[in-house]
Parts: C-alpha cells; sequence; structure tokens
C-alpha cells in the first residue's frame, strides 16, 4: 500500500513492506554496550563510514551520561523515542516514527473507519505556531467538523491541560478516546484574539471518500480522500449518475479542494478511469527499488466526456497526481488555485512486524507524465480563480509545503524572500480574487469556482477552446 498524503506513506513488502530501530530494553551498561548493539542490529553496513560509528560511540556516551546523572531517573524508552524522533526531524516535515499505536491508527484510517473526533494534525518545529497542535484539514462529516473547527486552527489546551511542551504523540494519546466520551480543547483561530473552547463528543470516524450528486447535465464528484474506497467510489458514482441524469452526464466536474492525499494506488486508479492508458505518475528516488512508473490500462470510463477539476492550496498530494495527469494528458482543465505542492513519497516500514511501531520515510519524490515535479512548487490551475467571501482578506495566504520547515527542494535564500515578502508593502497578486457572494440566507457561501466550472461545461465549444489554449500553453 503506498501513500502520499501530507501524513502520507507508501507501503513495502516483507519487513519493510510497501505501505508512499527498535528501542533498546533495559539500560544500557555503558556506551560501549549501547554502541555495540546498535552497531550489530543496524549498522554493520559496507556504506557507513568509521565517522559515523565514531559518532554513533559518541550518541552511546551521551546516553550513558543522562541515564546515569540526570536530576531525576529517566524513561530509557522516552529517551530513544527522543533520540528517533529527533534525528528524523532533521531530515524532512514528513518523515517520523510511528508508535505502534500510531501505526495502528494510520492502517484504520487508509480503511476509512476509527475512532476519535476526525481531524489531521501537525505540530510545527518552527516559526510562530511551533509546539502547538495545527490542525490540517476536519475530515468531512465527522465531530470536528461538525463542531466547526478549520484548517489553520491550533488547539492550545486539552482538558485543561496546555498543549505547549507535549509532544505530538501525547497530544493525540490525550484527543484519542472512546466513542461516546467527551473532549474539551481550546482553539486558537485568530492569532491575536483569545482561544475558545469547544467540548466534542468522540465518535467512530467513517470518511465516505467518495460523493456525488447531478449539477443541471453534469455530474459532480467529490473526493475527500483517497482511501481504499475512492477507486470504488468513483465508479459508483459514474454509474449511479448515469442511470440519473437523463441521457447520461454531458461532462464532469471532479471536486479535489481541500484534499489531502491518500494512496498512491488509489490515485493511480481514479486517473486511471478517465485516461486511455499511458503514464499517470512515475517516482525516482535513491535507489532503483523506489524508481517507477504507473501506467494505465486501455479504456477510459467515463467515454472522453469533458471534465474540469477543481483544486487549491489544500489538495495535496495524491490530489495532485490525479489533477497533474489529467493536466498534463491533456484530458481535463484545472480550475481554482495553486495546490499544495507536496511532490515527496513516503514508504512506512513496520518495525518488529509493527509491533515496535514503524518508520515513515520519505524515499522519492514522483512526476507528473511530463515529468513535473510537484515538490514545494505545486500544480498551477489552467484557469486561476481565487475566490473571497464578504469579510475576508482578500490577501491571505493559505500555507503550503514550501513554507513547512525543512521542506525538500526549498532553498535557504528562498525562505528567507519568503519571509520578507511577509511585510504590509507587498504588491498585491496578479490575479485579483472573484468576490463570491453568500446565498439568499446570508450565511451560507455560494460555490463561486463550481458555478463557473457548470458555466464552462454548458459551452461545449468554449470548454475545448480553452483545453486547447492551456495544451497549447503548457508546451
Amino acid at each position: 500500500m503506498q501513500m502520499l498524503s501530507s501524513r502520507a506513506p507508501k507501503v513495502r513488502p516483507s519487513a519493510a513492506k510497501r505501505y508512499s530501530a527498535s528501542a533498546l530494553a533495559g539500560a544500557a551498561a555503558g556506551g560501549a554496550l549501547l554502541f555495540g548493539v546498535l552497531s550489530s542490529a543496524v549498522f554493520a553496513r559496507a556504506s557507513i563510514s568509521a565517522d559515523t560509528f565514531r559518532q554513533l560511540d559518541l550518541f552511546g556516551e551521551v546516553f550513558e551520561q543522562v541515564h546515569e546523572n540526570y536530576v531525576t531517573n529517566p524513561e530509557d524508552g522516552e529517551l530513544i523515542k527522543g533520540a528517533i524522533n529527533g534525528m528524523l526531524n532533521t531530515l524532512d516535515p514528513h518523515s517520523s516514527y510511528l508508535t505502534a499505536e500510531d501505526f495502528q491508527t494510520m492502517q484504520e484510517q487508509t480503511r476509512g473507519t476509527f475512532a476519535g473526533l476526525g481531524i489531521q494534525i501537525v505540530m510545527d518545529n518552527e516559526g510562530d505556531d511551533k509546539g502547538y497542535v495545527k490542525i490540517v484539514a476536519p475530515i468531512e462529516d465527522t465531530p470536528a467538523d461538525r463542531a466547526g473547527i478549520l484548517t489553520n486552527d491550533l488547539i492550545v489546551e486539552i482538558d485543561g491541560e496546555a498543549v505547549l511542551g507535549m509532544t505530538i504523540d501525547e497530544a493525540i494519546s490525550k484527543l484519542k478516546g472512546e466513542k461516546g466520551t467527551k473532549v474539551d480543547i481550546k482553539i486558537l483561530r485568530d492569532r491575536a484574539a483569545e482561544p475558545f473552547e469547544l467540548t466534542i463528543v468522540r465518535d467512530i470516524v467513517t470518511v465516505q471518500a467518495v460523493r456525488w450528486r447531478a449539477e443541471k447535465d453534469f455530474a459532480y464528484i467529490r473526493i475527500a480522500t483517497f482511501s481504499e474506497q475512492a477507486e470504488d467510489g468513483v465508479k459508483k458514482a459514474i454509474k449511479k449518475l448515469s442511470k440519473e441524469i437523463p441521457g447520461g452526464p454531458k461532462g464532469l466536474i471532479l471536486d479535489l479542494r481541500s484534499n489531502p492525499g491518500g494512496l498512491l494506488d488509489q490515485a493511480v486508479a481514479v486517473s486511471d478511469v478517465f485516461l486511455e492508458g499511458g503514464e499517470i505518475v512515475s517516482t525516482r528516488g535513491r535507489r532503483p527499488r523506489d524508481t517507477l512508473r504507473e501506467m494505465g490500462t486501455p479504456g477510459d470510463k467515463f467515454n472522453g466526456k469533458p471534465i474540469i477539476v477543481l483544486i487549491n492550496g489544500g489538495s495535496a498530494s495524491a490530489s495532485e497526481i490525479v489533477a497533474g495527469a489529467l493536466q498534463d494528458r491533456n484530458r481535463a482543465l484545472l480550475l481554482g488555485t495553486k495546490s499544495f505542492g507536496k511532490g515527496s513519497v513516503q514508504t512506512v516500514i513496520p518495525l518488529q512486524n509493527g509491533l515496535q511501531g514503524a518508520l515513515r520515510l520519505t524515499t522519492a519524490r514522483y512526476y507528473t507524465p511530463s515529468g513535473r515535479s510537484i515538490q514545494a512548487l505545486g500544480i498551477d490551475p489552467d484557469i486561476a480563480m481565487p475566490v473571497i467571501y464578504p469579510g475576508q482578506d482578500e490577501n491571505a495566504a493559505r500555507r503550503a509545503e514550501r513554507d513547512l520547515p525543512g521542506a525538500l527542494d526549498v532553498k535557504e535564500e528562498e525562505i528567507v524572500e519568503a519571509a520578507d515578502s511577509d511585510s504590509d508593502d507587498v504588491a498585491a497578486p496578479a490575479i485579483e480574487p472573484f468576490e463570491c457572494s453568500l446565498k439568499e440566507d446570508g450565511e451560507t457561501p455560494r460555490d463561486c469556482q463550481l458555478e463557473r466550472a457548470v458555466e464552462i461545461l454548458t459551452d461545449a465549444t468554449a470548454y475545448r477552446q480553452l483545453l486547447a489554449d492551456a495544451g497549447v500553453a503548457r508546451q
């Protein structure tokens, strides 16, 4: 199983099962013992230099000194876990250690059913939000979503205990719980305002990967996440809508907005539904086993009918694979705003068959059929259409992959330039946001991007011309 979401794993066969250091038992009797265990269990490789072995010996000595002399009696397992996390934190934002419990939770999430609040979270290691639980996205129709939690909200307190100072694993363990139990949290949304309190009742979260409906004569399919249900959901949607819409749908709006990603094989399978064979995506890593080309099968299940794909800054990883494949193959028009830009592949390697958790390690980058790398760049829509609603700041920027501390392919000077560009005198964006109003109830926002997509599809001649122009522009 391969995953490419912003919390993305791909699974490797056998011991390092394609899913994109076990803790030492007992106290170490000195640095030499620790070093001996490490070297024999893990590091006995011809590629490891003598200098590296000396550094590992240094690590063993530090461990011994902490174990023997720290002011309180430290938990050796926690020390080792902290060392592992520290090592992985120096790599990139998506490499991490999963405890056995986290590993099980991740497997449940890829299946689409698990217990909890229904949020995807990260914890920044740098910046103003450092040390807090940050919401990547609430999952649709879950306790968190119904409570009104939004992307970029910060959880600053859980059941009366400050989050600052917790590890992300500790925070997750406090947020998790059995169905029907309550958790009290404090949310910071406006960074200049005071946090507000929420009480959420935990529940079984069943993520419906695909939703659909008719939009006039067209099919509307929304993919919320690329779980194991995605391909079957898309095929079911096409079948149902082909019966529901007289004469079948004349076109499709594929909504990938705020889709954080998921399984690589599902992204490939969904792309394949709309393509006539050919390359869908390739991955390139340091080792040959991490380099491959994913090819489609003959037969466009949507019979070449017009497609518009909706994307935004929350469309990441697996959703970028689908959008990039359909765009590069000139099979669809992309409408919306630039995608997130996560173009790396993670391999989840179970440790001791998962009993000691798993290692989630970035092993490759992925590329669209034309050879484009998405990493830290994102995908530009063919029709750029940023929208704002009454009361919103038109210059508000959404966090992207390149803004994450340690993101691959982002140079230090680019980070400095980005920080400098945050000043108040920064120039207005080249594309003015579309002012989208609220519906008649005065509360529900209109979906102006969806309305524009329907408008384009209604004029078949205009759609074909826009698609041809987009293809020429990309050459």
